[in-house]
Formats: structure tokens, sequence, C-alpha cells
């Protein structure tokens, strides 16, 4: 899938994670490893296209936390073993 995104959103997402990533390699320093990150980040990133309920709004919200936090540990993998070398 990521490799039929357009070119933009590939790096965008590419540096997005990387940075993502970044941080939680430091997470024993700052507390954010990737399941914090994911919650912090997840409801900016995806959410539903029609206004529902709390109940689904939150099923629809750790179910893109989930998909966050797999991101950020993969980062690597997904996005090529290089993604350190983007800063």
């Amino acid at each position: 899938l990521v490799n039929q995104l357009p070119e933009a959103n590939l790096i965008l997402l590419r540096h997005l994670f990387g940075v993502l990533h970044h941080i939680e390699e430091n997470s024993g320093v700052n507390q954010m490893n990737a399941f914090n990150l994911a919650l912090c980040i997840a409801p900016n990133m995806l959410w539903l296209p029609s206004p529902t309920g709390p109940e689904e709004e939150s099923r629809s919200t750790k179910k893109v936390a989930l998909l966050v936090q797999f991101l950020i540990e993969n980062s690597g993998e997904i996005f090529g073993g290089d993604i350190a070398s983007l800063f």
C-alpha cells in the first residue's frame, strides 16, 4: 500500500514516522513509547467521515491508535531501513 501512495504523501509519512520513531527510541528518557505516541497523534491522523456516537468514535480511535503504533514500531521496515538518514 505504501508504494501506491503519491510520492509527496510517502515523503511526508516517512518524515512523520521517522520523527515519531526517533522519539520512541528515547522513551526511556521522555516516557513516550509507541503506544503513548499513538494515543496522542491518532485522533489527528484519521477519523470517521460522518458524526457518530461516542462509543463508535472510541472504537475507531482505538483502531487508529493501534495502526499508528504499528507504523511507529515498524517504520524502518515499512518506509525503508534508512529512515534515520532523513535527519
